[in-house]
């Protein structure tokens, strides 16, 4: 993000393109063609994430943990306890939706995603989890 931006401010931060904002609306039809239950989503407090994860899922909370700490690695280690924590435990009903951004990835998976991509944690409980695949950005779909 240019420097100075501020979270409260979208048009300090990088935001989504038209592109970008087709992709999120795609990717929330494919969950919803596949029956894929969804239960809370959550979402980093950045323009761009808060803004996929409602075009995609129609709602989001907020939540700090999943800010991006590129600018800051000194937040790593909290920010990936709490996001493990939560990512390791199976939720009351549906599905947990994490809308976050590569550094947070990194840190939790190891795995380095494309821009859009989607990586798929299986709770094992206990604050642990394996990662059971990857989904490349949801495509256009034929005119």
């Amino acid at each position: 993000d240019p420097p100075g931006f501020r979270l409260d401010e979208c048009a300090t931060q990088r935001n989504l393109s038209p592109a970008g904002r087709e992709e999120a609306r795609r990717t929330g039809a494919a969950f919803r063609a596949r029956g894929i239950p969804i239960g809370r989503v959550l979402s980093s407090r950045w323009c761009r994430c808060l803004e996929t994860a409602r075009l995609a899922f129609g709602t989001t909370e907020p939540w700090p943990p999943l800010d991006s700490f590129f600018d800051d690695h000194s937040r790593e280690p909290e920010q990936t306890r709490a996001v493990r924590a939560i990512a390791g435990e199976r939720p009351a009903a549906g599905n947990l939706i994490l809308v976050t951004h590569q550094v947070n990835i990194s840190a939790l998976t190891g795995i380095s995603p494309a821009p859009g991509e989607i990586v798929i944690l299986t709770p094992q409980g206990s604050g642990t989890f394996r990662v059971a695949g990857r989904l490349a950005p949801a495509a256009p779909g034929p005119n």
